[in-house]
């Protein structure tokens, strides 16, 4: 039974509601490890660090795998004490019923996420949210991603290419050390452009250089996809201009229910208030306000530094008070 003793949070309601909506039937038990309580937790298949600051993660969400689309997120939460976490699908896979995130270690709960490994399972999973990428019409577009953001970028590429669009991809890291799914990209697009910072891999320069490049040579897409830094986007955008080629950008401001109650997503785009989190998270480059949306990302930042600085690992504070 469910204990409905202590209050929910909406992530859990919602998962509720799926588990009652959509029960396992027979011989399907192996989706779900259900704890002591009967809450529903959702197994980590697989874990792949790509970088020493990146970490892959297949998820067992067979409700989430069966509707998922490219350029659309989930929220995860570790346990009931962990922050919602939204994280754009990196990968489905609807037989096996699995769902892939890539995530870079940046603060205090993706460095405990990456600390799981297979076998062990999260509290919440719940997706799949936003708008999938739109590839309705297109024949051509070039796909751009930067750091990060080459892991969002990779199946939007595949999607497209799949979909029998003719894709070009451009991704751009500060080193080699850096590259991830480089292999995964060659086989997902038409032509495939690797480019890092000091030149250490690919070739040198950034990866607005290399569109630039393919624009002057007479290159024409139905669209420019760019993923990745906020600056990124914005230089992408403005290099795409002067050729008068559509542009859409994926926007990662901060975020918390995921479903447009809280306006902690919002967003400026032509001059009207966007949530990201259920208006994208893919906008119309042209008509974004990039400098209003870095300044609201580093709102936190003091405090999240602060916390990191000052925060203990439970089990080490436990650790440390039993050696007294």
């Amino acid at each position: 039974m469910l204990n409905l003793t202590r209050p929910l949070g909406f992530l859990q309601g919602m998962w509720i509601l799926q588990a009652l909506l959509f029960r396992p039937v027979r011989g399907r038990e192996r989706d779900y490890r259900v704890l002591v309580e009967g809450i529903i937790v959702y197994k980590i298949v697989r874990k792949e660090l790509l970088n020493p600051t990146i970490c892959l993660l297949e998820v067992e969400a067979p409700f989430v795998a069966r509707k998922a689309q490219p350029g659309q997120f989930i929220i995860l939460r570790i346990d009931e004490k962990g922050e919602r976490l939204p994280l754009t699908i990196g990968g489905f896979d609807r037989e096996r019923g699995t769902v892939t995130i890539i995530f870079q270690l940046v603060g205090l709960t993706t460095r405990a996420l990456a600390k799981l490994e297979a076998g062990d399972a999260l509290l919440d999973f719940v997706g799949p949210l936003g708008q999938p990428t739109e590839m309705e019409g297109l024949k051509s577009a070039c796909v751009i991603g930067g750091g990060l953001g080459t892991a969002i970028a990779y199946p939007v590429a595949k999607g497209l290419h799949d979909a029998g669009v003719e894709t070009d991809v451009i991704v751009g890291f500060r080193n080699k050390d850096l590259v991830i799914l480089e292999q995964e990209f060659a086989d997902a697009c038409d032509h495939f452009y690797l480019m890092t910072d000091d030149g250490s891999y690919g070739e040198k320069g950034f990866t607005t250089a290399k569109e630039k490049e393919l624009l002057e040579s007479g290159k024409q897409y139905d669209v420019i996809i760019a993923i990745g830094p906020v600056p990124m986007m914005k230089f992408v955008v403005k290099t795409a201009e002067p050729f008068g080629t559509p542009c859409r950008v994926s926007l990662n401001p901060i975020m918390i229910d995921g479903t447009g109650m809280c306006g902690g997503c919002r967003v400026t785009v032509g001059g009207q208030m966007k949530f990201a989190c259920v208006d994208g998270p893919e906008f119309d480059g042209y008509q974004v306000d990039f400098d209003e949306l870095m300044n609201r990302n580093a709102t936190y930042r003091t405090q999240e530094s602060e916390k990191e600085r000052d925060h203990m690992c439970r089990f080490d504070k436990l650790g440390q008070e039993l050696i007294r």
